[in-house]
């Protein structure tokens, strides 16, 4: 299943980003995936617990939204919105268009548990705030 390696490959950059800021743990997920990004969000969100076993991420969230299909038309300039399987300019009808959204998985944000700053101090001199 090509959805669990791109799972893994996400939680590995997740739980950089949680070390990297001191979290406790993953509360929420957030990615954004377009229909040409070639991964299934449905099978990626069946995949997410089997891999986030054992992480800070374990128990997060993960919520998915789709990202919209846009061009940007090479003969008349203007941006809209298009299907997958017609990349057509909707001001103009043109074929001529460059892709510019729907074709990336991105992880949008992340909430997490991040231990409070006064815990850590009072806890290294013996006193509580």
């Amino acid at each position: 299943m090509h959805e669990l390696s791109v799972c893994l490959s996400l939680l590995d950059q997740v739980e950089r980003i949680a070390q990297e800021h001191g979290a406790e743990r993953v509360e929420r997920i957030r990615l954004r995936i377009g229909p040409l990004s070639g991964v299934e969000a449905p099978l990626l969100a069946n995949a997410y617990p089997l891999a986030a076993a054992g992480t800070l991420a374990e128990h997060a969230e993960l919520e998915i939204e789709a990202a919209p299909v846009r061009v940007h038309c090479v003969d008349c300039g203007q941006e809209s919105e298009a299907s997958a399987n017609r990349l057509l300019c909707a001001g103009c009808g043109s074929y001529h268009t460059r892709l510019t959204s729907g074709d990336e998985m991105l992880l949008a944000s992340l909430e997490m548990s991040i231990p409070d700053q006064l815990d850590a101090d009072a806890d290294e001199d013996g006193t509580s705030a």
